[in-house]
């Protein structure tokens, strides 16, 4: 479960952590009078699980209570990246002298948590972590003994972090890795961790992400599990009872099994494509089944072509050949070139039911893809 940028912060100031003076808002009046209590300037930030909100438009700096009712005017109803934006924080601005990162996450190739600082906060961390991976300091951490203070401090020290805030970073990183254990988290971040004039640090921003599978542990999370406003196409997914997450580019992929969809994944990525969701519709999958998938992805406005992976074992390719061409026979324009790949059981008597007016069709899971990257481009030339 993803907590809202609010939700976060109220975990992370409960702990300890310093946070900027904030008010929830979910009318332009609401946040107006925010503004005006908490004192310009403020920031006015949509409350919508994405990233890159700043730079969407999603993130206002305001000096007077005209500019916040435009600025709250203008992102109150947006759609940003496909969500929609019915909530917004109101936060007191901070003057800044530096922007740092620290993180908690698994590192899954290690077996270990992991915890990360950075001078280069404020921009996105999988950059840099691309870019320029020495410009991260990680500090693995023994799950049996948890951080012990001089790992922290150690982290700190190997990031570069100056010397007058260095002890309340190793503090911040440390109560960090404490919530990320207790409340369960996948992950556990601050960017930007800010460093005022008068050396002091806050949490400018706030990701923390936990296991639904360990919510039960935790009722006080769980009760925000609503207010977090799900994304609509994952709760349409857990009514049709797929695994699916939502992922941030244009090739929609629907196959079944994870691992099978985990190499389509890496595939649209290797041939130079970005992934707009992981969708898996399971074994044996009718013909149904098939159909929801279809609906699902093409309800993903980001999408601009699909790639459907199936390899038969319990699934049969005639039942997904047939869900295929129900659910596309439904339009009288189909909404996105769809190519599909079939193999194993049934595969051939599904290659001939297909509807090849309707789909595009490919022998090899490598054709498949770089044929669906291309036609996504294609769209967006």
């Amino acid at each position: 479960m993803k907590l809202h940028e609010y939700q976060a912060k109220q975990v992370f100031a409960d702990a300890g952590i310093p946070t900027p003076p904030s008010q929830l808002a979910e009318t332009v009046d609401e946040a107006v009078d925010a503004a005006d209590e908490i004192g310009y300037p403020v920031a006015i930030k949509a409350q919508v699980q994405v990233g890159g909100r700043g730079k969407a438009g999603g993130i206002k700096l305001v000096d007077d209570a005209d500019e916040a009712r435009e600025a709250a005017d203008e992102i109150l109803g947006m759609d940003l990246k496909g969500y929609h934006v019915d909530k917004v924080l109101v936060e007191g601005a901070v003057d800044f002298t530096n922007e740092l990162y620290v993180g908690v996450t698994m590192d899954r190739g290690e077996g270990q948590p992991v915890a990360m600082v950075s001078t280069r906060g404020g921009v996105n961390i999988e950059e840099v972590a691309a870019e320029d991976p020495d410009a991260i300091a990680r500090e693995h951490i023994d799950p049996s003994f948890g951080m012990h203070p001089f790992q922290a401090r150690k982290a700190v020290y190997n990031a570069g972090v100056d010397q007058e805030v260095a002890g309340d970073v190793a503090s911040v990183l440390q109560t960090l890795y404490e919530l990320w254990t207790e409340k369960d988290g996948s992950d556990a971040e601050i960017n930007p961790l800010m460093v005022t004039s008068d050396d002091e640090v806050i949490a400018a921003d706030a990701v923390m992400n936990i296991d639904g599978d360990a919510l039960f542990r935790h009722p006080d999370l769980a009760e925000m599990q609503d207010e977090a406003a799900e994304d609509e196409l994952e709760a349409k997914a857990n009514d049709y009872g797929f695994d699916y997450v939502r992922l941030e580019g244009n090739v929609g992929i629907i196959g079944n099994g994870a691992g099978l969809v985990m190499t389509t994944l890496d595939l649209v990525d290797y041939y130079g494509g970005e992934p707009a969701n992981f969708l898996d519709i399971g074994g044996g999958a009718k013909a149904e089944r098939v159909t929801n998938a279809l609906d699902m992805v093409f309800s993903d406005e980001n999408v601009d072509a699909v790639v459907f992976n199936i390899f038969g074992g319990i699934t049969r390719g005639d039942e997904v050949a047939k869900g295929i061409n129900e659910a596309l026979e439904q339009f009288d324009e189909i909404p996105k070139p769809v190519v599909v790949r079939l193999a194993g059981t049934n595969a051939a008597e599904g290659m001939d039911i297909l509807n090849t007016d309707l789909v595009e069709v490919e022998k090899t899971l490598e054709d498949a893809v770089q044929h669906t990257v291309e036609l996504a481009e294609e769209v967006n030339q």
